[in-house]
């Protein structure tokens, strides 16, 4: 008879089952996941030729700051649409052949600029053009 204690066991974690079941996570993950590559649009924007400025015979210059605040034909505007709607009729007089020339601060939001067309469409101001500046030259 052998009436020595006998040492516990120690415990021995099989990690052979947890590897399993990850791996089973895993490839559910990876074929449950959609992945979405986002469209990356190549643009090149243009450039203006200072040689080819246009003088139209009846315009109307909206400018549009980097703040949102305008003004039609150097006069100052309120900031909000039907204030620039109706500087646009008063401008305008009646004449539904101008062209309003939209010159935008390079940092003004896409809103302000948006407003001002909503205006002139809404004053049935068809022919929009924007103003632009020649290119920096590099050296």
């Amino acid at each position: 008879m052998n009436f020595r204690p006998r040492r516990p066991e120690e415990p021995e974690i099989n990690l052979i089952p947890f590897i399993d079941v990850l791996l089973v996570i895993l490839i559910f993950l990876m074929l449950s996941t959609t992945y979405s590559k986002f469209t990356e649009l190549q643009l090149r924007l243009p450039t203006a030729d200072a040689d080819a400025q246009h003088d139209y015979p009846r315009e109307l210059i909206v400018s549009v700051s980097s703040d949102g605040r305008y003004s039609v034909n150097k006069t100052a505007v309120a900031a909000n649409p039907e204030a620039l709607l109706a500087a646009l009729n008063d401008a305008a007089k009646g004449a539904k052949d101008c062209v309003v020339v939209i010159s935008a601060d390079a940092s003004a939001t896409h809103q302000s600029v948006i407003n001002v067309m909503e205006a002139a469409r809404r004053g049935g101001l068809m022919q929009i053009t924007f103003a632009t500046q020649a290119p920096a030259k590099s050296r």
